[in-house]
């Protein structure tokens, strides 16, 4: 069996790339050496930053992937990494600016190059949409796994019971989003609330419709499709990334407004999680630690609240990137005393 570090060995090759380009995109914007040195740092905080707000993601993908194909886990994780870095991270912005300023991708490229600052005012503009949106798919997410009443292991004791007992009535996860969307839009003001719950539907149908349209290529029931081995459990993965690439993408901006470091950070800290992925699933750290996926399910569904209150209250990344660290490692914790509880 590996050792970890040689399942960062791309991870590590990549950091050394991306912070060497950091270097020149640093030299190239401003001519000076306190510049550079400061996009220099970015990168490192925007990478760091990236890995604290996706180990609950790599826990989620490995879940899915340790029942996947083995054709299509290579396929995740050599395509599926390239749309992650280069689709979320430097196309999805691009495609934002272009339509809120109706404009075309190489327009947008030009305005993110000479006019990095009106380039973030429009991403900026933009966030309440993707937070509405996002927010929406990450709830559906973690709602489907505490509804889940085939589950036996309850973190959290009596709610997590009460909720499994409860999943198997059906549409109970959207009657739950809608809800809580609901009662969020009613702190808008006027106007604002009707685009939020639009933005937030479209999210919850984009969520159904992966897990329609993958039960119908993998040819299961729409509640297993992230159990299925084929097409549609790559679909689910890349929503479900993308989903968690939002906030990621949109905090950065209030580190940096230069494009192209933005993509360099966040792209090292996919890398890592691509990794971290990698060594779960064939580690078999889930099957070990019983409770990290309560974690991770647990800091998803903190994720899609923060996402919510993020056009009405500003919280800032390493908050929410430290609250699902916390999470996910009290669950290791408990894992670790409920193993040494077990008889050998």
């Amino acid at each position: 069996m590996q050792s970890a570090a040689k399942y960062f060995t791309w991870a590590f090759a990549v950091t050394a790339l991306g912070l060497a380009l950091s270097i020149w995109v640093g030299w190239s914007f401003t001519g000076t050496m306190e510049g550079t040195a400061s996009m220099f740092f970015i990168s490192l905080v925007l990478a760091a930053l990236e890995i604290s707000l996706s180990f609950d993601n790599a826990i989620v993908n490995a879940n899915v992937l340790k029942r996947m194909d083995p054709v299509w886990q290579r396929r995740f994780l050599t395509w599926g990494i390239l749309i992650a870095v280069f689709g979320m991270r430097i196309v999805f912005p691009l495609a934002i600016v272009a339509i809120a300023a109706g404009t075309g991708p190489i327009a947008a490229l030009v305005l993110a190059v000479e006019d990095p600052g009106q380039y973030a005012t429009i991403m900026e503009g933009a966030h309440p949409d993707i937070a509405a949106f996002g927010g929406t798919f990450l709830m559906m997410v973690a709602l489907s796994f505490f509804l889940d009443p085939d589950k036996d292991r309850h973190w959290l004791g009596g709610p997590e019971r009460w909720l499994s007992r409860h999943g198997g009535t059906r549409g109970t996860d959207v009657a739950v989003v809608a809800a809580v969307v609901l009662a969020v839009s009613q702190f808008f003001p006027d106007g604002d609330d009707g685009r939020f719950v639009t933005m937030a539907l479209w999210g919850l149908l984009t969520y159904l419709i992966v897990h329609v349209l993958g039960a119908a290529l993998d040819k299961g029931g729409a509640d297993k499709v992230a159990a299925q081995g084929g097409l549609g459990a790559f679909l689910y993965l890349e929503m479900l990334d993308a989903s968690f690439s939002f906030d990621g993408v949109i905090g950065a901006f209030a580190l940096t407004q230069n494009l192209f470091i933005i993509a360099i950070g966040l792209g090292i800290g996919a890398m890592y999680v691509r990794s971290m992925t990698i060594m779960l699933v064939e580690k078999g750290t889930l099957g070990e630690y019983a409770y990290l996926e309560h974690g991770a399910f647990c800091a998803i569904f903190l994720l899609s609240v923060i996402m919510f209150l993020q056009p009405l209250v500003h919280v800032p990344e390493v908050i929410t990137g430290l609250a699902g660290v916390v999470l996910i490692g009290a669950a290791l914790w408990s894992s670790i005393r409920e193993n040494r509880a077990q008889p050998a």
